[in-house]
């Protein structure tokens, strides 16, 4: 997973990518330090999705740009729509879920 550090940057990446997996923490943020490895080993079998993490604390934008009230968030778009997003308590099993219907049908 790339680490992006600015919000062209990450627009880029969800414009531009077929599939964009987008991974948004905080430096403060316990759970989401322990829920990054979770992701990272789960994206591992999901090779087609284009997977970047965000610091909140880093790109400000992030927050208001697309709406991320809390962390950890989990957001999956396709050519800049978004298909699916987590925060908070994100259940691995229905990510892994999601990602496989998405990587399957897209």
């Amino acid at each position: 997973m790339r680490k992006v550090q600015t919000i062209e940057e990450v627009q880029a990446v969800i414009n531009d990518e077929l599939l964009s997996f987008v991974y948004i923490s905080s430096q403060g943020c316990s759970v989401c330090h322990s829920l990054l490895p979770q992701i990272e080993k789960l994206l591992e079998e999901y090779p087609r999705f284009a997977s970047i993490h965000v610091d909140a604390n880093e790109v400000k934008a992030i927050a208001g740009t697309y709406i991320v009230f809390t962390v950890p968030a989990v957001i999956v778009f396709s050519k800049g729509k978004e298909l699916f997003r987590k925060a908070r308590f994100v259940p691995m099993e229905k990510l892994n879920q999601q990602l496989a219907k998405y990587s399957q049908f897209i």
